[in-house]
């Protein structure tokens, strides 16, 4: 008996489990409509024969008032509380906005009042980061979290629109892909205390890119990536540094630097025109907070990455010299062979080009084994075919090269950087069996979030961030 269904031709129906509707649905339902809802309490405001109810479940940055025109019931309901709503559709009689005529009202959980941490009145993001597993149910996170989502699902709409194969990399590897050495080891916890011998017969590590499992497949796929956690041993309290974070990966057989930086512009726009469509609102509002803090346009910033049909171009040759011309004072004054910091990037981005910019050429000694050589070049000022995409109040956005394909000049690179070439034979195969010519690039996807909503750290942008001395949810 074969274990495959095959169609009859009758068409398969998906009937909701609930008849609750989801405010952002609500908000644009016709007047009279009888609708059920529910979600947690933002605000509630009682008065002698009617109380007020402001209710938000997480599909819009808009909240929806409850009218309860007998306050039976609501003695237990408060702030956080849990709640849903059956009613109908009205306007406001002084603003006209939305709202529910309640003629019930069941309380699913109740919330401690008393102790109860989120108030109505302002809080700071330290303080809300102190609460992560309630720091969803905010404002800010709730559009946070809707942005991201739009800018992942828009992400995976480019590459799939295009033909690229999503491939799942894994996240347990011997390698350390960027040779900076700084990855978790991971061990198998003995239940006697005794040190044991390797669980996969060798040391295995949290991976710090997906990169070359993807060029793996892209050497048979022609075009792939990936899109997964990463993980970096740095103990770092920047701002800008995660000890875990999510990595969109792009590979490409049969390209070069032009299709590398052609599929990181479009991969970025699309990522940002889709965060537009589905989250028109809660970029507004973080334009507003933005603009407040900042004194700066979040939205001309995001429609200027879009309204460009080819980002600027610079080599890291020209870009030190406009550098070295620049009317400010660096920190780290700028000189050719020296790794270009945040605010050397900053600078090229927001001042010089006013908006993204393609660095690309960078010396060969700043740069990862992989990276292919550029031929005909003096020892001194032997480049590689990589290119960086900078944005203004981020920096470096995308990391990208050409591959090395040629086998006996990877092979020079590995011994001269020190690398084993004993743990890589698979990654020299890929040059020995039908080597083509590839590109691919990386992007850290929280850079992606903290620039399309103007964030100033990186730990807010991520579900749940990991940084040295914060793993305890």
């Amino acid at each position: 008996m074969q274990a495959v269904m095959r169609s009859s031709g009758t068409k398969m129906i998906m009937r909701s489990f609930t008849t609750r509707r989801a405010i952002k649905d609500v908000l644009n339902a016709a007047p009279e409509t009888q609708v059920s809802i529910a979600g947690w309490v933002k605000s509630i405001r009682r008065q002698k024969n009617v109380s007020f109810v402001t209710l938000n479940d997480g599909s819009s940055f808009q909240s929806l008032q409850i009218v309860c025109d007998s306050t039976d019931g609501l003695d237990k309901v408060s702030v956080g509380s849990s709640v849903q709503a059956n009613g109908r559709v009205a306007q406001a009689p002084k603003s006209g906005q939305v709202e529910i005529h309640a003629d019930h009202v069941k309380l699913y959980g109740e919330c401690d009042a008393t102790t109860y941490p989120l108030s109505k009145k302002y809080h700071t993001l330290e303080f809300v980061r102190e609460h992560l597993h309630l720091r969803p149910r905010t404002n800010t996170f709730g559009a946070l979290t809707r942005v991201r989502n739009a800018l992942s699902q828009g992400l995976h709409s480019y590459f799939q629109s295009n033909e690229f194969v999503q491939v799942h990399t894994p996240i347990l590897t011997s390698n350390d892909c960027e040779g900076a050495g700084e990855q978790f080891r991971v061990e198998r916890e003995s239940t006697d205390g005794k040190k044991s011998d390797p669980f996969f017969g060798l040391p295995a590590y949290l991976t710090v890119s997906g990169q070359l499992h993807a060029e793996m497949y892209a050497c048979a796929m022609s075009k792939v990536y990936t899109f997964g956690p990463t993980f970096r041993a740095e103990n770092s309290n920047t701002t800008r540094h995660l000890a875990e974070f999510w990595m969109v990966e792009p590979e490409m057989a049969f390209a070069g630097l032009p299709e590398c930086m052609a599929s990181a512009q479009g991969a970025v726009q699309h990522a940002i025109q889709h965060a537009f469509d589905r989250c028109g609102e809660d970029l507004e509002f973080f334009h507003a907070q933005h603009a407040k803090s900042h004194k700066k346009e979040l939205l001309k910033q995001l429609e200027n990455i879009l309204g460009q049909e080819t980002f600027p171009h610079l080599t890291y040759t020209e870009a030190i010299d406009v550098l070295k011309k620049a009317p400010v004072t660096f920190e780290l004054a700028p000189e050719w062979g020296m790794d270009l910091k945040t605010e050397h990037e900053r600078y090229l981005a927001e001042q010089y080009v006013n908006g993204p910019v393609f660095v690309t050429d960078y010396p060969a000694a700043l740069k990862a084994f992989y990276m292919r050589l550029n031929e005909n070049e003096p020892e001194d000022r032997q480049t590689v075919a990589g290119m960086d995409l900078l944005v203004p109040t981020v920096g470096e956005l995308v990391g990208g090269s050409v591959r090395e394909d040629r086998l006996e000049v990877l092979q020079a690179k590995m011994a001269s950087a020190g690398i084993d070439a004993n743990g890589l034979e698979w990654y020299l195969d890929l040059r020995r069996y039908g080597s083509v010519p590839h590109a691919g690039w990386g992007m850290g996807f929280e850079r992606l979030v903290l620039f399309a909503t103007g964030m100033d750290n990186i730990r807010d942008v991520i579900p749940v961030p990991r940084y040295p001395g914060a793993c305890k949810h």
